[in-house]
């Protein structure tokens, strides 16, 4: 009976894998397929007739490299800044002893209370007023600080020995250099989790590079793909599109992959209960 559970539960697990990857896969294969077998041939596995003319076509007819690198400028900084100031507000609020801690720690968690679509307004028109319209710091300084990095960082510390931060004092270490030496080198497992949350959110966002772009020369992946179906009036381009969505999706499993195992340990650790 015991292995009885045992393979059901793998089987089980296979199941979920499989039916999780089958879109991802299927979007792969009909992105080297010509439009016109795309849904007559939709049903099977593997194309027999395949071409790369959707991605040469992808990068002929519209700045796909431009908007790639928007794309990954806006998500890299964020992400770094998100990191940084989180793990230090983090830090802060966990070890630090200062006037309202715990009241300003409140604010930070109502803001994770508000729905983004709230801010988008009066974060225009303060874009606008700082004349940063169409600019990478328009795209970017939004999404530098959030309630949520705070709160995953503050808990982390919470559980951080003192007895580390005592024997650094010893040594001859600031606050500074206990915090960017010792605890958040061994905060690693949680930075990972922050990072890969905020590099998926930035890279998928569309709404607020949408609002505050104009130019092409400033527009983000998904802004511009949306911009490329809806330029055909007539004809959809599927092929292409599929194309554009597996550039699009690759930088994300790619950050996935390098911080899986760091993902894996935070969960495993989170679980964990003396």
């Amino acid at each position: 009976m015991k292995r009885f559970r045992s393979v059901l539960g793998y089987l089980t697990l296979i199941f979920i894998a499989i039916s999780m990857l089958y879109p991802f896969f299927a979007m792969l294969n009909l992105s080297f397929a010509e439009d016109n077998t795309i849904f007559t041939e939709a049903g099977k596995l593997i194309h027999t007739h395949l071409t790369l003319n959707n991605y040469k076509n992808v990068f002929t007819e519209l700045p796909l490299s431009r908007y790639f690198l928007n794309s990954l400028i806006v998500a890299v900084v964020s992400t770094i800044g998100q990191v940084l100031f989180a793990s230090m507000a983090g830090y802060a609020f966990a070890r630090l002893k200062f006037p309202f801690r715990n009241g300003l720690f409140l604010i930070f968690l109502i803001t994770m209370l508000i729905p983004p679509q709230v801010n988008i307004i009066p974060l225009f028109f303060l874009m606008r007023e700082m004349h940063l319209i169409d600019t990478y710091q328009a795209l970017i300084l939004p999404s530098l600080f959030g309630g949520l990095g705070v709160f995953l960082m503050r808990q982390y510390f919470l559980g951080f020995p003192r007895d580390l931060e005592e024997s650094a004092r010893i040594d001859g270490c600031n606050i500074f250099m206990t915090f960017f030496k010792i605890a958040l080198p061994l905060a690693l497992p949680t930075v990972a989790t922050l990072a890969i949350f905020t590099f998926v959110t930035t890279w998928n966002s569309f709404m607020w590079p949408l609002i505050v772009t104009n130019s092409e020369s400033m527009r983000t992946l998904p802004v511009g793909l949306a911009i490329y179906k809806g330029s055909f009036r007539e004809i959809t381009m599927w092929g292409e599109l599929l194309a554009c969505s597996v550039i699009c999706t690759i930088p994300v499993i790619g950050v996935f992959l390098l911080g899986k195992k760091y993902f894996i340990n935070d969960i495993l650790q989170g679980g964990v209960k003396e």
